[in-house]
């Protein structure tokens, strides 16, 4: 390929991204002078791509248009599609499977002979290990999708965890995916408070309600937000425990679910947390390998006494060489 046709295809990739890219930034990227960009940009509007230039700021964009040629994809590009395309086939929204393979048998065919060879030695290196979830159906999603980006109410029927259904009217927020689950976190109408429902048990009644003015979000984002009701708030006990511990250094010790973890300084740090009982509260603790100081509930503080002197008695009579790590085979 001749080093124009390879630079006007790097232009394109750039355009693609349907963001504007000012003259300089794309000389910059194609290491070129801002002629030679304006000769490209001339060759593919040449070409059929719509290419706009934009009033005022000496800049382009890639606009839309019926008759817009074939998407183009680079290397790294078409592999995250692909990949992308693979994991969602075993996923959580209904009917997505087979379009999604679908469209991976396409991609595949239009792929060059190198790039294909490397994408199947990754796919049959995968393995998924599958996992029970509820499934949404596609038509759900794009409906509470609608109602979030046009601020419109939605209505639906809801089925709690008990099995008591109910009508609900809430102002959407956002679209949240935790753990295979999907959620609608929403300003509940009726009880004038912020809700989750989740997705596979709500059935959207259409029209949707009334336009709505945004509520700011309690803990500052949806996910956040998600994050300390599934993990504290819907639990029977709950604690705050002091870890000794930036929150920085602790974060990958703290599972999605498990808890919320509030900064304190550069050595400690709060964690909220919830569980079914005390003797699961001290188990998720103890998990972390940290200091920590709790000062209850006095179940807690119970069931970490419960939970010291077990691991007391159990090493009493342990070889002191089984105290020490195994070094891994190899």
């Amino acid at each position: 390929m001749s080093a124009t046709s390879t630079r006007l295809l790097r232009l394109l990739s750039l355009l693609q991204t349907h963001r504007a890219w000012s003259g300089a930034e794309l000389a910059t990227e194609l290491d070129v002078t801002g002629r030679t960009v304006r000769r490209d940009v001339e060759r593919l509007r040449g070409l059929g791509y719509p290419v706009q230039a934009l009033q005022g700021t000496a800049g382009y964009r890639l606009g839309a248009g019926a008759s817009m040629p074939p998407l183009l994809l680079d290397d790294e590009e078409a592999v995250a599609v692909a990949v992308g395309l693979r994991t969602t086939s075993g996923g959580t929204v209904t009917g997505i499977e087979d379009a999604s393979l679908r469209a991976l048998a396409k991609l595949e065919q239009v792929l060059p002979s190198r790039l294909r060879h490397r994408l199947a030695t990754l796919q049959q290196s995968m393995v998924r290990v599958s996992a029970e979830a509820p499934r949404v159906s596609p038509e759900t999603l794009l409906t509470i999708a609608q109602a979030c980006r046009g601020r419109e109410r939605l209505r639906f029927d809801y089925t709690d965890h008990g099995g008591r259904t109910s009508r609900r009217d809430v102002e959407p927020d956002s679209l949240v995916n935790v753990s295979r689950h999907w959620y609608l976190v929403g300003w509940d109408v009726d009880r004038a408070d912020w809700r989750s429902f989740r997705i596979d048990r709500l059935h959207p009644r259409v029209p949707t309600g009334p336009r709505f003015t945004p509520r700011p979000l309690p803990d500052g984002d949806a996910a956040t937000y998600l994050s300390r009701r599934l993990s504290v708030a819907s639990w029977p006990w709950r604690t705050v425990v002091s870890l000794h511990g930036s929150a920085t250094d602790l974060a990958e010790r703290v599972w999605p679910g498990m808890g919320v973890l509030e900064a304190v300084d550069d050595v400690s740090c709060l964690l909220h947390l919830g569980a079914d009982s005390p003797a699961s509260l001290a188990w998720m603790i103890t998990a972390l390998d940290t200091d920590f100081t709790v000062t209850g509930p006095p179940e807690l503080i119970g069931a970490l006494r419960t939970v010291g002197e077990r691991c007391r008695v159990a090493t009493i009579d342990a070889p002191e060489a089984n105290l020490h790590p195994v070094p891994p085979s190899h």
